[in-house]
């Protein structure tokens, strides 16, 4: 994969985790990567914001700040200390209420347990996204339109404030070099900002930012050139699920829409395109689906990485056909910290907690899933 060199193609797959105290890295993090680190193997951090109004939970990392930077250099020295190439993933959520926001800001808020989530969608905690943003501003987006279960719009971005925005995608990407990481993932998918102007459901703006699927990609283009101006398209990546709705950011034609990204961002070389399968419509739904990501791979020039449901079978199967480089994986990757292990000694897997993916504890569900010697 460009100048690195990787010893197999499992993937992990940026996952919110929820461990973080006032937006900055904590110590358990450490454990967390470096027990999922393999020489050679590839790791994708968790999302985390790229300034003070990108984020709605303080349980999320950021990084645009000095305290930040510097929480995340002992995780990426352990990383690089078990052989591993660690990419930061900078994202732009406001709008998006993650769905994260679980036992703590939501359930706990409206009375109900861990175990309700599985029965609720996500947009129902939208409501409770805005007392979350930082220093009390307001959510942004490509539009000022309520989603379901919203109290209150978000603020339309104007053609002046969206440059200030490309601006912290570039700052971030520059802090998270100082931090140590080997590149930056731009979180193009699932709802976040940079897919809220991507898809034609939600963008409904009349200006060079919204209208025309031109318009509609210039945002997250000009992110990607901010982005690799400042740190060498060679360590950059971009994340887009195309044909994904997530908090009602959907699109009417998904695949001219990836098509037409991934073709536009062969101008910049940048270094991978991981791509979400069609079959992962929102959260934990996979669907049964004859739309394929075939097309955008054929049309990118770099490393592609697929995502999405995959198992070990399926995946090896999608790699075998030439339909991927790399296939990244979420949540069996959360409860096997062995992963590449497990699958090249096609073992056993562990089952993963749902109800422990976003909790604050530092070590249930989080860093006491058992390696392969301790489990046969």
């Amino acid at each position: 994969m460009g100048k690195f060199e990787l010893s197999h193609r499992v993937v992990l797959a940026p996952l919110t985790r929820q461990r973080c105290l006032g937006y900055v890295p904590q110590p358990p993090m450490i454990l967390y990567y470096s027990q999922r680190t393999s020489k050679g193997g590839f790791l994708i951090a968790e999302a985390a914001g790229v300034s003070d109004i990108s984020q709605t939970s303080p349980e999320m990392p950021g990084i645009w700040t000095k305290e930040q930077v510097e929480g995340w250099k002992p995780i990426v020295d352990a990383v690089h200390a078990k052989g591993g190439i660690f990419f930061w993933n900078a994202v732009c959520q406001n709008l998006k209420a993650l769905r994260a926001r679980l036992r703590q800001h939501s359930l706990d808020r409206v009375g109900l347990g861990a175990s309700v989530w599985e029965a609720i969608t996500v947009n129902t905690f939208l409501i409770y996204a805005f007392e979350l943003v930082p220093n009390g501003k307001s959510p942004v987006s490509s539009s000022n339109k309520k989603l379901a279960y919203q109290q209150r719009s978000p603020k339309k971005l104007t053609t002046q404030e969206i440059p200030l925005v490309v601006d912290d995608f570039r700052v971030a990407a520059r802090n998270a070099i100082e931090a140590g990481f080997d590149g930056v993932e731009i979180h193009g998918a699932h709802g976040y900002l940079i897919d809220q102007f991507l898809k034609d459901e939600i963008n409904d703006r009349t200006d060079e930012y919204g209208g025309s699927l031109e318009n509609r990609c210039r945002f997250a283009l000009e992110v990607v050139d901010a982005v690799v101006k400042e740190i060498g398209g060679d360590k950059v990546g971009i994340r887009l699920s195309p044909f994904a709705n997530y908090s009602e950011s959907g699109d009417s034609n998904p695949e001219t829409l990836g098509l037409y990204m991934a073709e536009s961002l062969n101008e910049f070389k940048i270094l991978y395109c991981h791509m979400v399968e069609p079959r992962m419509k929102s959260v934990f739904e996979k669907v049964d689906c004859l739309d394929s990501l075939v097309p955008m791979r054929k049309a990118f020039k770099g490393t592609f990485i697929s995502a999405g449901g995959y198992g070990r079978e399926d995946g090896n199967k999608a790699v075998a056909e030439n339909r991927t480089d790399l296939v990244a994986y979420g949540r069996l990757f959360l409860a096997n910290p062995d992963l590449p292990k497990r699958f090249e000694l096609n073992a056993p897997l562990n089952k993963y907690d749902r109800s422990t993916f976003y909790t604050r504890d530092p070590v249930v569900g989080y860093t006491d899933y058992p390696f392969l010697e301790t489990t046969i």
